[in-house]
């Protein structure tokens, strides 16, 4: 399991738990995170393969963890369980991620210095090996799927159209809807 999915060991640990539920309901988990604050908030990212992700969905998905976690019993205060699906500007936490997105912007930090920064900001180009590629002002680097920390989409405009044309594609909003989107982006475009 890559760190990005499940960072820290209390992270990794529950998401041993946690995949193989989620798995076998036929979702794919994106990211695992134990967030403290006022509350304690164990954030879980789920998927269908194909990238979507329903309400019901993730009640479902919620539902089965609920009891799986309160056997398991992995994190000793009292915490809230949220369940969701990765949003548009997503974090990218596995190698295929870089190839399925190819071509939309993101952001992407690495754990240590590479050419004196730790911040890109570009275009994905896809993956080679190990390496995921990314087109910045200086051209198209490699840079080790092992060696980052974070990584997510920028939220765009060209972004938003492919999301809601994919749901419109399947079915999930109809052309009026799209439409209507697609025009409220143009307007925002233009101002």
């Amino acid at each position: 399991m890559n760190d990005l999915i499940a960072k820290a060991a209390i992270d990794r640990r529950i998401a041993e738990i946690v995949i193989p539920v989620v798995e076998d309901m036929g979702f794919e988990v994106v990211r695992v995170r134990l967030m403290s604050g006022k509350e304690t908030i164990l954030q879980i990212m789920v998927q269908k393969p194909d990238g979507t992700m329903e309400v019901d969905d993730c009640g479902e998905v919620s539902t089965a963890l609920s009891a799986v976690l309160d056997v398991e019993d992995p994190i000793v205060d009292i915490y809230n369980l949220e369940v969701s699906s990765p949003g548009i500007d997503r974090p990218l936490t596995r190698l295929k991620d870089f190839d399925l997105w190819e071509g939309f912007e993101a952001k992407i930090e690495t754990e240590e210095l590479i050419d004196g920064r730790r911040r890109f900001k570009g275009v994905l180009a896809g993956t080679e090996g190990d390496e995921i590629l990314i087109t910045i002002a200086e051209g198209t680097i490699g840079l080790k799927f092992e060696w980052l920390s974070d990584a997510k989409l920028v939220l765009t405009d060209e972004l938003i159209r492919d999301v809601l044309r994919g749901r419109k594609d399947a079915g999930q909003i109809d052309e009026a809807q799209f439409d209507e989107i697609e025009t409220i982006i143009d307007g925002e475009e233009n101002t």
